[in-house]
């Protein structure tokens, strides 16, 4: 008896990697070393400008090195434009829940049963 010939398979089908959606933990990851590589340029800065300086403010007067005092500066300002902001979306918080009559939240409101 003659035996049939094997059947034929078909070859396996290559499908195209999923590409990978990237996630809040990459995200952080990515800021982490943009952050380590701004400090590390901070840090370089204040090293070469180490020279004492003399800051007066108001009534007060002190000494400090150069890169420290514009450093402070630098937060100060920082601490400014971030009070303003979180006032800015206070009040726009405020207004989005006038509006509407219910709270503004990040979230989809929930429906109980």
């Amino acid at each position: 008896m003659p035996t049939a010939p094997p059947a034929a398979t078909a070859p396996p089908v290559a499908t195209a990697p999923k590409k990978m959606r990237p996630t809040r933990i990459s995200g952080t990851w990515i800021a982490v070393l943009v952050a380590i590589v701004v400090l590390i340029f901070l840090l370089v800065f204040i090293l070469q400008n180490g020279g004492n300086t003399t800051i007066y403010f108001l009534w007060g007067e002190a000494s400090l090195p150069l890169g420290v005092a514009l450093l402070f500066g630098a937060i100060g300002g920082a601490l400014l434009v971030a009070v303003v902001g979180a006032a800015r979306i206070l009040q726009l918080r405020r207004q989005a829940k006038r509006i509407t009559g219910r709270p503004s939240t990040s979230s989809p409101a929930r429906r109980e049963s």
